[in-house]
């Protein structure tokens, strides 16, 4: 299967702060990332969103009838939402980096837990016949997707970096 995973353009939040599943709206209108990514895009390709608003205005302007999904939303952070970074202090973040697939932020998700649902909407599409997909989402989806297809270790994966706005062409089998 074809994936153009596109990760959203930048959001209105300040720098040095933890979001994740927050709803936050876009920094500009998405109409300039709009445009220079859809001539990336093979013509009416299916395009796959998460809900969340910083992807939504993008979906909405690249595709006609974008289809939302939940499990393309980036990592719940729980109590850590909305916080400084630098405010969460060291023995939470030592925890994080000890464990960084297994820890859970206070009320949040895991990264393992990302993972599976990501996972699941990528064989679930596969299960479908789906052959050519552009999903818009998150840094957090895009690593997971693209570390699972480069068959990087752990380590590896959650160090990739997308930059706002990124498209990045995958052959997910």
């Amino acid at each position: 299967m074809q994936l153009f995973l596109i990760r959203h353009p930048p959001p209105a939040v300040a720098p040095g702060t933890c979001y994740g599943s927050t709803d936050l709206a876009l920094a500009a209108p998405a109409a300039e990332a709009a445009n220079r990514i859809r001539s990336l895009l093979p013509p009416g390709i299916p395009l796959y969103s998460s809900p969340l608003r910083r992807c939504r205005e993008l979906a909405e302007q690249l595709h006609a009838k974008p289809l939302y999904d939940e499990r393309l939303r980036e990592m719940h952070f729980g109590a850590w939402e909305m916080q400084a970074w630098s405010l969460l202090g060291r023995v939470a973040l030592d925890g994080w980096a000890a464990d960084p697939l297994g820890f859970v932020p206070p009320g949040g998700e895991s990264v393992a837990q990302l993972r599976r649902r990501v996972l699941d909407f990528l064989d679930e599409l596969g299960a479908k016949g789906v052959t050519a997909a552009a999903l818009v989402t998150h840094a957090g989806v895009m690593k997971i997707a693209v570390g699972h297809h480069r068959a990087l270790p752990e380590g590896d994966w959650l160090g990739l970096a997308f930059d706002y706005g990124a498209v990045l062409e995958i052959d997910w089998t």
